[in-house]
């Protein structure tokens, strides 16, 4: 479902899906509004468009970098990882020989849940949210993105919704989904269940924006 939002500015108003998308920046180049409003619209805008210019420059760079990675096309070949969520997570987790096992690199990250202890009661709790808030940010949009084109992530996340709700379902996928990348990158082996199609779409969009400089 596509968002709308209403913007208003200086009197004007504007229904937009992105207030700095192409069109709704071509609206705000537009406007003619009393001094000094329009100054300061004006040099905001000119922010807008150096950031915006400096972001799609290092989206291009960390494009180019993930062609000439093969473990970042390995991660890719799992829905809901692209380019940029491969390459995170490779900085993060650095050398994986360095976990001896999926639950040591889950729990290094902070997504294992809290293991409480009463008596001879054992139960779980929340995740520790030790490690990289980067990598559990971004396992948390793969995680997100999965659910809706990974037919095995869709059901597993639907499973773990009915009982426990969306918020743990999607941790409990983005731990998932770490473990089996794990494995992927011990092995050197792409996702099992991989789409040809949509890992193929992924690899030339990534090869369009590195090339796009």
């Amino acid at each position: 479902m596509v968002r709308t939002h209403t913007h208003k500015i200086g009197g004007l108003v504007r229904t937009h899906t992105d207030l700095f998308g192409k069109e709704s920046m071509e609206w705000l180049r537009s406007l003619q509004l009393p001094t000094p409003d329009q100054e300061i619209l004006q040099s905001s805008l000119q922010v807008v468009e150096t950031l915006t210019e400096q972001i799609r420059n290092m989206d291009i760079q960390i494009a180019k970098d993930a062609t000439s990675e093969e473990k970042a096309k390995l991660l890719m070949t799992m829905p809901g990882v692209d380019y940029y969520a491969a390459m995170v997570l490779l900085s993060e987790i650095g050398d994986v020989h360095r976990f001896s096992s999926d639950e040591k690199l889950v729990s290094w990250i902070g997504l294992a849940p809290q293991v409480h202890q009463s008596g001879d009661s054992n139960w779980t709790g929340h995740i520790t949210r030790k490690g990289s808030k980067r990598a559990r940010w971004i396992l948390g949009q793969c995680a997100q993105s999965a659910r809706q084109h990974d037919p095995r992530m869709r059901e597993f996340y639907e499973r773990i919704e009915r009982k426990h709700g969306p918020q743990k379902a999607v941790v409990a996928v983005a731990r998932k989904m770490l473990a089996i990348m794990y494995v992927m990158l011990i092995r050197n082996e792409p996702y099992r269940g991989e789409n040809p199609e949509l890992t193929e779409r992924k690899h030339k969009r990534l090869d369009t924006l590195a090339n796009s400089a």
